[in-house]
C-alpha cells in the first residue's frame, strides 16, 4: 500500500515509524514531516490546509490510505474531500471531528447520550460569563469552545485566576465561545479506542503530563511526556468508560448521522464515583502516541485501513506486555517565547540506549545538523518489563542528548510508580 500521513509532529514520526514496520506498506509520504519521519519516508512540502493540493498529490503518488495525524485539518473537514474524491481515510468527518472541535458539543452529546461528564454552562458574552463565574466561584474550569492548540483550558483554583482566564479568551476573541465547568476530582488518564461507526475495539491507556514543570506546576502545555499503560485504568475503569461513556457517545453520534471514524481519546478523570469524561480528542495524543506505539504488536497498517473502510471488526488489536515512558524535551521558555536554531547534539546516542527510540517533533535538519524548530522539539522514550525499568531508560536516554537550550521535567511517570508502590 502507498500511505500518505498528514503531519509533521512527535506523533507523526511515531505513526511513521509504526507505519513503515508493516510488510504491507510499498510507499510512505508525510506531509510536511520532519527530520524524524525523512528517515522512514518521503517528506513532502504541501500545505495540509489546502485540500485540493493534498487531492493532487493523493492521484499523483496513487496513493491508498490517508492517515490524517493533527486534529486542524479534521476539524477542517478534509477527511471528507479526500473521501469525496475516493480516497480513503483514517480519520472523522468534519461533523464528527467536531468532539474535539467545539467542548459545548461535546457537552451536548454527552447529555443526550448520559454519559458522565462536569456540570457546565457555555457563554458567549464576557459579562455573562464572570457573572455565572461570581455565581459559583472556584475551583472552576474555564475552556475555549475551539481549538487551541492544548492550550484553551484553565484549571483556576481561584476566582481571580478564572477571571483573567475568561477575560484574557474575550481579548483575543470578541464574541468567543466558551465553556465553565465544575472541577473534577480525582487522577486524570487517557484512553483510546479505535472506532469505525458503532465497533469500538480499545487500544489502551497512558498518562500524560500536561503542566509545564515537575510537580504539576506552572502553565498548561501540549503535553511534556506520558507513560503507558496507566495504572489507574483498571479492567473495571475500562470496562465502565467503554460501556458508560465511550459506547453511549458513539451510538449518539450514529444516531445523529455523524458515524465517528478513527482514534477516539478519552480523557478521564477516575474518581470515587468511577471515571467521567474530561474531553474527546478525535485524534493519536501527543506525546500519548509515542508510548503506545511502542507497545502495540498489531500491524498499526491493517488496523487503520480496517477503521476507514468499516471492517475494525475483523481485526484483533494486541499490546506487548510491556511498559513504555516518554519525556518531552521542549526549548526553554516554552510555552511562553522561545528560540529557534538551537543545535541539537546526542540524538544517535539517546536512540542506542537499551529500548530507547527518539522521536522528532519540533526538529529541522540544516547543514547536516538537527536544529529545534519549535516549542516541543524531541520525544525521548523507551520500554521496559515495567515502568521502573522503562522510566530509568526513557532518562537514561535523556542524559545523552546534548542540547543546553532545552529542558524536561524530571517526574513522568512518578504518579504511575506512586501507584504501584514503587519508588
Amino acid at each position: 500500500m502507498n500511505v500518505l500521513l498528514i503531519g509533521g509532529g512527535g506523533r507523526e514520526h511515531a505513526l511513521a515509524w509504526a507505519i513503515a514496520k508493516s510488510p504491507r506498506l510499498a510507499r510512505l509520504f508525510v506531509a510536511p514531516g520532519n527530520p524524524g519521519t525523512a528517515m522512514l519516508g518521503t517528506n513532502v512540502a504541501v500545505d495540509v490546509a489546502n485540500h485540493a493540493a493534498i487531492i493532487a498529490l493523493c492521484r499523483k503518488e496513487a496513493i491508498d490510505l490517508v492517515v490524517v495525524g493533527p486534529e486542524a485539518p479534521l476539524v477542517a473537514g478534509l477527511a471528507d474531500d479526500l473521501q469525496g474524491a475516493g480516497f480513503p481515510v483514517f480519520g472523522p468527518s468534519k461533523a464528527a471531528a467536531q468532539l474535539e472541535g467545539s467542548k459545548d458539543f461535546t457537552k451536548q452529546i454527552c447529555a443526550a447520550a448520559k454519559a458522565p461528564t462536569a456540570h457546565y454552562a457555555t457563554f458567549t458574552d464576557q459579562a455573562a460569563a464572570l457573572a455565572h463565574l461570581s455565581e459559583k466561584g472556584a475551583p472552576i474550569v474555564v475552556k475555549y469552545d475551539g481549538l487551541m492548540a492544548g492550550k484553551g483550558v484553565t484549571v483556576a483554583a481561584t476566582q481571580a485566576e478564572a477571571e483573567t482566564a475568561i477575560r484574557a479568551l474575550y481579548a483575543n476573541e470578541a464574541g468567543a465561545k466558551v465553556v465553565l465547568e465544575e472541577m473534577l476530582v480525582g487522577e486524570e488518564a487517557s484512553f483510546f479506542c479505535f472506532v469505525d461507526g458503532e465497533t469500538i475495539v480499545p487500544l489502551g491507556s497512558a498518562q500524560d503530563h500536561k503542566r509545564v514543570f515537575d510537580g504539576d506546576e506552572g502553565p498548561n502545555t501540549g503535553g511534556m511526556g506520558a507513560y503507558s499503560p496507566a495504572p489507574v485504568v483498571s479492567e473495571t475503569v475500562e470496562k465502565t468508560a467503554i460501556e458508560a461513556i465511550v459506547a453511549p457517545t458513539m451510538r449518539e453520534m450514529v444516531r445523529r448521522g455523524m458515524p465517528f471514524r478513527g482514534i477516539l481519546f478519552a480523557g478521564l478523570m477516575i474518581g470515587p464515583e468511577g471515571p467521567k469524561l474530561i474531553e474527546y480528542n478525535c485524534r493519536f495524543g501527543d506525546p500519548e502516541c509515542q508510548v503506545l506505539m511502542l507497545r502495540l504488536e498489531t500491524d498499526l497498517l491493517d488496523i487503520l485501513e480496517a477503521t476507514a473502510k468499516g471492517r475494525l471488526r475483523e481485526i484483533d488489536v494486541r499490546l506487548k506486555l510491556l511498559c513504555a515512558v516518554g519525556v518531552v524535551m521542549a526549548a526553554k521558555g516554552y510555552p511562553g517565547d522561545y528560540p529557534k536554531g538551537s543545535v541539537i547534539g546526542g540524538l544517535e546516542a539517546a536512540g542506542a540506549m537499551p529500548g530507547a527510540i527518539v522521536f522528532h517533533a519540533g526538529t529541522s535538519a540544516r547543514d547536516g545538523r538537527v536544529t529545534a524548530n519549535g516549542g516541543r522539539v524531541l520525544t525521548i522514550c523507551a520500554t521496559g518489563d515495567d515502568l521502573p525499568q522503562a522510566r530509568r531508560r526513557a532518562y537514561d536516554a535523556v542524559a545523552k542528548i546534548d542540547w543546553p537550550e532545552g529542558f524536561c521535567r524530571s517526574d513522568i511517570g512518578a504518579k504511575g510508580l506512586a501507584r504501584l508502590g514503587k519508588s
